[in-house]
């Protein structure tokens, strides 16, 4: 199904859903539906590049938006958390981020900025020859010889995949919150609780907790990012 009903459109999209009847649908691929959005709109609605989905159809298959540092035509790309978007013929570079109220939002950046992003190691497994691939939240794949634990974060080169720096998930780290009631915040790790039951585990942070699935390392004394406060879109 190309499209979805406005009303349907997941919560993380900051876009009125009683003005149109019908909204694009993000294709599968590197993020789940309910947790990205398509580039088309990202182009027309966040950054206003495009009065009407004609115009941003056009300016996308132009070949002049990048994600990732790779040129991307379809429109219903799904874009997620700590996607990079560049539109280089403006001079234009953004990440996308979550803010305080659960939306997914683009924030500026600069165009050093734009040659990294962060993905969290999302499993583990070993191929052939021994190596450990690591399974990131973007649906990456990486060959990796270091000791990275599940929950750490990577800084890799965007589009090389190069490993530049890892934020490991432990107490001392500063971290995003992406998802539940504290979305948006970036605070520092306290504390880790394991649960002993089916329920993930618990993490304490500097003021509140939430469960492990939410935290996403950001960096290890401060945080690598801008927070998504700083935000075009609203």
């Amino acid at each position: 199904m190309s499209h979805m009903k406005r009303i349907t459109v997941p919560r993380t999209w900051p876009l009125p859903r009683k003005t149109h009847k019908w909204a694009i649908r993000p294709n599968l691929g590197p993020h789940p539906v309910e947790r990205s959005v398509p580039l088309l709109v990202l182009v027309r609605d966040y950054l206003r590049h495009a009065d009407t989905a004609a115009e941003a159809r056009k300016i996308i298959s132009a070949r002049t938006v990048m994600v990732d540092g790779m040129v991307r035509t379809d429109p219903k790309f799904p874009c997620g958390l700590m996607d990079v978007l560049s539109i280089p013929s403006v001079k234009e570079h953004y990440r996308v981020l979550v803010d305080s109220r659960g939306f997914l939002r683009v924030v500026p950046i600069a165009a050093k900025e734009a040659q990294w992003k962060l993905c969290r190691v999302e499993n583990k497994s070993t191929v052939k020859g021994g190596k450990i691939q690591l399974n990131l939240h973007d649906g990456r794949n990486i060959l990796s010889d270091g000791n990275h634990k599940t929950g750490d974060v990577l800084k890799i080169s965007v589009p090389g995949q190069e490993i530049l720096e890892a934020f490991p998930f432990q107490t001392g780290a500063v971290a995003l919150v992406t998802e539940g009631k504290h979305a948006g915040h970036i605070s520092t790790i306290k504390g880790m609780e394991t649960a002993r039951s089916s329920r993930p585990d618990v993490v304490h942070l500097e003021g509140f907790s939430t469960i492990k699935p939410y935290v996403f390392p950001v960096g290890t004394e401060k945080a690598v990012i801008k927070p998504p406060e700083v935000a075009v879109y609203g």
